[in-house]
């Protein structure tokens, strides 16, 4: 999109978002030291790691100095649950969130009111980086409770001073009944539930495209361009993508302009940095890699060199929207989840996006890994389309060829392909499950 043809609305915050590079790089250096210096006399676990890795709180000076400092892991997080890391009196305290995973330890993030604050501007600041603005209506579709996802678009919303209402996520028809009736102008939630919305708004004989809403912003799983364009096309909207992750606030750590070219991340309160994700080693501008990030001025609970496990890398040009915050490209997968099979790194949105490209089938789709003998096999299974359903099964066996020698040609891998019946993978109204690794099953003997 050219700087020509972009939307134009008052920036929220202008002055931390315009910030000349020297003097945010200053900025970012006062807030590092006193991070790191809040840290080691606050926080028992970073005093023993800093200590552990010979750094004295009045060595660190400037940004540079980071690169020094130890990493934070999510284990990490987990063996300190529940208030090993906080950073303030417990008293101060006012919001406690939680990861969404259903498996270990969860990850605590703490928050005293000036947390809360931060996070309605950076939240307010992600919002309008799309184009919202006080006059909006804003649909929070996404879980409200521990998850971060609900509240963090709800307290931007009320910082932009908009209107918020807290659906949450589920009950699709009350949701599309109250985007008519309030004329809901921003829905907030994951992008597989926006594009299952539009589906049962179809079924229920609305056109998806005649609703109020206008923009979406989607995140809290990796999605495609391709789902983009699906997406807008379905809806009738501009769809952003946003980004942010419990350890660090939730979102509102970054997200796309009207640019749509890379998710602006708000460097004065989150440092990120590209590493290889195996020596850690800091890369370069360009060079793909691990983000990590530091919370400058978090209070409650802040991290220190956090790997986040997602892949991306940092984009230095500058934006046409005139915001001089570096940018990430879009997630490009994560480290943890990738899948290797025979040797080849394979991430589920490299499958999507083959899949969205291929006429006659649905963006509903599963991976299933196994392994025969000593070598790995993954099925892909998607859902045909309801036209394709009632062709001659000579067409269907033809298009999963098709899609099997698609996804060769990007993979680099063998798949078997299979189309599945209209409607028969399971929906999901949080986060969609496309994996399924039964590598590690144990079988009975």
């Amino acid at each position: 999109m050219s700087s020509e043809t972009l939307t134009r609305v008052a920036m929220w915050n202008e002055a931390a978002q315009t910030m000349p590079r020297a003097a945010l790089r200053q900025l970012q250096s006062d807030r590092l030291g006193a991070l790191v210096a809040t840290l080691h006399s606050s926080v028992p676990f970073y005093r023993d790691r800093l200590d552990l890795f010979g750094v004295r709180p009045a060595s660190v000076t400037s940004i540079d100095d980071l690169a020094g400092l130890p990493f934070t892991a999510k284990d990490d997080l987990r063996q300190v649950y529940p208030f090993g890391l906080l950073a303030a009196p417990k008293e101060d305290i006012v919001e406690v969130h939680m990861s969404s995973g259903t498996t270990g330890t969860p990850v605590v993030g703490a928050y005293t009111a000036a947390d809360l604050r931060l996070w309605g501007d950076v939240m307010a600041r992600t919002l309008n980086m799309g184009g919202a603005t006080s006059s909006d209506i804003i649909q929070a579709a996404y879980g409200y409770g521990l998850f971060t996802g609900g509240l963090g678009v709800h307290h931007g919303g009320i910082a932009l001073g908009a209107m918020v209402l807290p659906m949450s996520s589920g009950n699709s028809a009350r949701q599309l009944a109250t985007m008519r009736d309030f004329g809901s102008t921003v829905l907030a939630c994951t992008p597989s539930y926006a594009l299952f919305l539009a589906e049962y708004a179809r079924e229920q004989g609305i056109d998806p495209r005649q609703l109020p809403v206008r923009m979406g912003f989607f995140g809290a799983e990796p999605w495609s361009d391709a789902m983009r364009a699906q997406l807008e096309e379905s809806l009738g909207i501009k769809a952003y993508d946003i980004y942010g992750l419990t350890e660090i606030i939730g979102p509102g750590v970054g997200g796309e302009c009207e640019a749509q070219d890379g998710l602006h991340l708000f460097e004065d309160v989150f440092y990120p940095e590209i590493i290889d994700p195996e020596t850690g080693r800091p890369l370069g501008p360009g060079e793909k890699g691990e983000l990590v990030l530091t919370t400058l001025t978090r209070q409650g609970s802040p991290v220190l060199r956090y790997r986040t496990h997602d892949i991306t890398y940092l984009i230095d040009e500058p934006c046409p929207c005139g915001r001089t915050t570096r940018r990430i490209h879009r997630l490009m997968g994560r480290n943890d989840d990738m899948l290797i099979i025979r040797g080849v790194n394979v991430f589920p949105r490299q499958v999507e996006e083959v899949l969205l490209r291929i006429d006659g089938v649905e963006p509903y789709y599963r991976l299933i890994v196994d392994r025969q003998g000593a070598m790995d096999s993954i099925d892909v299974e998607v859902e045909m389309s309801e036209a394709l359903f009632t062709d001659e099964i000579g067409d269907l066996v033809a298009l999963e060829r098709r899609i099997e020698a698609d996804l060769k040609s990007a993979l680099l891998i063998q798949t078997r392909a299979h189309l599945v019946n209209p409607k028969t993978i399971e929906r999901s109204e949080g986060k969609a499950k496309r994996i399924i690794d039964r590598r590690a099953v144990p079988t009975s003997a």
